[in-house]
């Protein structure tokens, strides 16, 4: 199941007639035309664009989603089950615009726990440096939804238009050549992978403290309720068929990260050095009961044991406090059964002490990676220019602010994106 990624690295964004990426790297954007298509979906009243360069001085917000832009080009649905038929994700051809992203704002606070101005994207000052969002280039869409529309379909109405905006400044590829080629796959294992440990990656993509919105499509278009863990192919994850929830509570990832997941671009890099055979991966969802969790535990740890055949397992949750209890119940069942596990966690303990931070204490499960915590805060300067969908938003993010670093997007991550790395050799 190989999947090539033709990459096209983009140098500047411009909005201008015709669309089009010129062999220098800058990538010109029809506004009118994409105006057009993302206006076909009826529960549009009207789209703005503009651009965010790295190092302006310069906030938008709130932020619904980043996406990459991403487009296949052998005639393969783009974010099957959501643009496109429910078929498989990871094969074929992608054309992928790097050094860009589409990010689409809502047009009022999310609210819930991350406050009056929602996530906010940074492209200056000490914020823009520890994300990954600060050093690229963006073009900021900016939905203006029908007012009668309750609000599960409004974040729906922003999903689609992100996604299909990502997918429209990808096409653009297709009539230029890439600058690099790379193909992903775990199937070639072979005869030379003899002998290596097998490695999986077990990851939650949802968690149960939270009911989906009505229409919510986080799996292939599903919204995981009655999901049980499922194997799935890395590069599905890679290739468009997970996407985030609206759920901002949850501190869940952007559709960016999973098209950039980074505990697989880690395990595929050490697979391609000869270093250990990836064997795939199995997404799983954090429990809202004690039956759920025991269920979903057992078939993770279950897949991971004998649908796999791993012999060791990296795991990374999603959200706060309950997924722990999940995923460190998984890595407790995968040891019994002889799967070697290393989880992935972050202390979200604001008195920093261990007793607040210790969410689970098993003896087997000994390898434990923290991955941050969120003790940063930054005072955050009036910034020379604010985009929002709202006056009324502007005015919020303007500045000067107090911030957690869990609100500036790209700074934290409870899904295995992070600066620090645990190497035991």
């Amino acid at each position: 199941m190989p999947l090539t990624l033709y990459r096209h690295r983009i140098r500047d964004l411009r909005l201008g007639a015709p669309s089009r990426l010129e062999k220098d790297g800058v990538l010109s954007i029809d506004a009118d035309e994409l105006r057009a298509l993302l206006l076909e979906d009826g529960t549009l009243a009207g789209v703005d664009f503009t651009v965010a360069r790295p190092g302006e001085n310069c906030r938008a917000g709130p932020v619904f989603d980043i996406v990459e832009p991403r487009a296949k080009a052998d005639g393969g649905p783009d974010f099957p089950g959501v643009l496109g038929p429910p078929q498989t994700a990871g094969r074929g051809s992608t054309h992928v615009l790097d050094g860009a992203a589409v990010t689409i704002l809502r047009e009022n606070s999310p609210g819930d726990s991350r406050g009056p101005t929602g996530y906010v994207l940074e492209m200056s000052g000490a914020p823009a440096e520890v994300s990954p969002y600060g050093a690229l280039l963006h073009l900021i869409v900016m939905p203006r939804t029908r007012p009668d529309l309750p609000g599960h379909a409004r974040q729906k109405a922003y999903r689609l238009a992100g996604l299909k905006a990502a997918v429209h400044l990808a096409r653009a590829g297709f009539a230029r050549p890439a600058d690099t080629v790379e193909t992903l796959e775990i199937e070639a294992a072979g005869g030379e992978r003899r002998g290596l440990p097998r490695m999986a990656y077990v990851g939650q993509i949802f968690s149960r403290q939270r009911k989906p919105e009505a229409g919510e499509q986080i799996l292939y278009g599903a919204d995981t309720d009655g999901m049980l863990p499922v194997v799935l192919h890395p590069n599905e994850w890679l290739d468009g068929a997970v996407l985030p929830s609206y759920h901002t509570s949850l501190g869940g990832a952007e559709t960016y990260f999973y098209q950039n997941h980074p505990v697989i671009g880690a395990l595929y890099e050490r697979h391609r050095a000869g270093e250990l055979a990836f064997v795939g991966t199995v997404a799983t969802i954090a429990s809202a009961n004690n039956f759920d969790r025991e269920r979903n535990c057992s078939f993770a740890a279950n897949l991971v044991k004998t649908a796999l055949g791993a012999d060791a397992a990296v795991l990374t949750k999603f959200g706060g406090g309950v997924p722990h209890t999940d995923l460190a119940e998984t890595a407790r069942l995968l040891e019994k059964l002889g799967v070697k596990t290393a989880v992935m966690v972050t202390d979200l303990a604001r008195d920093h002490r261990v007793e607040s931070a210790l969410l689970f204490n098993f003896p087997e499960v000994d390898a434990i990676v923290c991955i941050g915590g969120n003790d940063t805060r930054w005072s955050l300067p009036r910034v020379e220019r604010v985009i929002a969908s709202t006056r009324e938003m502007a005015e919020v993010l303007a500045g000067p602010l107090e911030i957690e670093s869990l609100n500036v997007v790209g700074v934290a991550n409870q899904q295995g994106a992070s600066r620090l790395r645990a190497m035991v050799c």
